[in-house]
């Protein structure tokens, strides 16, 4: 294979102009994937969803070693997945008003989950819990999901909601945005 002609000046250049571009782009992924998120963002009102808390790290470099979440008014017959090798607890709670369980009427159920084990920080890993909206939630509305991320001696509050839409906060609640109900979906 013949020889390329090389130009060092330019490839040097592209280095330089390629790192430049990576530097922002990798503090970027880092800051978005920073904190605890919730999938789906969001889902009609009335749906029956499978939830998953996606955590990314641990906390300044010390391992993960229980999760628990709130879950909102709204969100109803919620049913945490095990983990293996993590201990499951729920405590139970009324809900705000009665929900409909197709034609029995359910005062109360899971109103937090904790997953307690061990996620090394340079590990990722998934919580995941079922439920279902309600269907009378407004279409644009905001469920929060407030995580509380434990490290040993130190604990993350993923639990900061905007004061106004749109509006940044350092520890923001993991949340689903409420979309219209689906008429012909089938509801749980």
């Amino acid at each position: 294979m013949p020889d390329l002609p090389h130009f060092p000046q330019e490839s040097a250049m592209k280095r330089i102009f390629i790192t430049a571009l990576a530097i922002p782009l990798a503090l970027a992924g880092t800051a978005a994937l920073a904190h605890v998120k919730l999938t789906p963002a969001q889902a009609p009102a009335g749906s029956a969803i499978r939830a998953v808390l996606a955590v990314p790290h641990g906390c300044e470099g010390a391992a993960t070693t229980s999760l628990s979440v709130t879950l909102p008014d709204g969100f109803y017959l919620a049913k945490p997945m095990p983990k293996p090798g993590w201990t499951l607890t729920t405590q139970d709670g009324d809900y705000p008003a009665p929900y409909d369980d197709h034609g029995t009427m359910r005062a109360q159920g899971v109103r937090r989950i904790a997953w307690t084990g061990e996620l090394p920080d340079a590990w990722y890993d998934e919580f995941v819990f079922t439920g279902t909206l309600g269907g009378d939630l407004a279409p644009g509305a905001t469920l929060y999901f407030p995580v509380e991320q434990t490290c040993g001696a130190r604990v993350e509050h993923w639990t900061g909601v905007p004061a106004a839409e749109g509006a940044a906060v350092d520890d923001p609640a993991p949340a689903l945005t409420v979309q219209p109900a689906d008429e012909h979906a089938h509801h749980h």
